[in-house]
């Protein structure tokens, strides 16, 4: 999540050293409307009113761990009507980074089911972590109330084949 040099920049960076964290530290951070319209375009997204997150930084004997609430108000596109759809997105996440041993991956600190990211450098960008969970969190097939799809496993279609129509004038008996 360190920033690439000859990268673009993220839309939503908010940077946070972390190579001499001492304690947890919290950070509240939340998107400027030129952010809010970045990200909306990367994620194709009709728009996105609010992206906030409070996020908690914690030093572990390897890495260090962040936990955030991201809070999100989006309008998506309804796959059926095409008309907006509003959207509001509370997500907590946790991430957990470290050393990565390629040949073999640490335990992580944590739970279980903690995978562990590459320990970033001497920053971490918290703004970036949010956005990629944002995307994650979003609705693959958001619907407009009401919005559905034709009915499935209707009557039977008409039998396609060259001698279908010849079959119409058979008679009866």
């Amino acid at each position: 999540m360190a920033r690439n040099t000859g990268a673009p920049a993220p839309e939503f960076s908010r940077l946070v050293p972390v190579g001499q964290l001492a304690g947890t530290a919290v950070h509240r951070i939340e998107a400027s409307a030129a952010e809010r319209d970045a990200l909306a375009r990367r994620f194709g997204l009709l728009g996105i009113d609010r992206l906030a997150a409070e996020a908690r930084l914690t030093p572990l004997a390897r890495g260090f761990r962040l936990d955030a609430e991201l809070v999100a108000e989006v309008t998506l596109e309804c796959v059926v009507t095409l008309d907006p759809v509003k959207s509001r997105i509370e997500e907590p996440f946790s991430l957990v980074y470290g050393e990565v041993d390629e040949e073999e991956p640490p335990e992580p600190a944590g739970a279980e089911d903690d995978v562990v990211e590459p320990w970033p450098g001497e920053e971490l960008d918290i703004g970036e972590a949010v956005a990629q969970q944002l995307s994650l969190a979003l609705d693959p097939y958001p619907r407009a109330p009401g919005a559905a799809l034709p009915a499935e496993g209707g009557p039977p279609a008409e039998p396609d084949h060259p001698f279908a129509a010849l079959a119409k004038l058979k008679p009866a008996g």
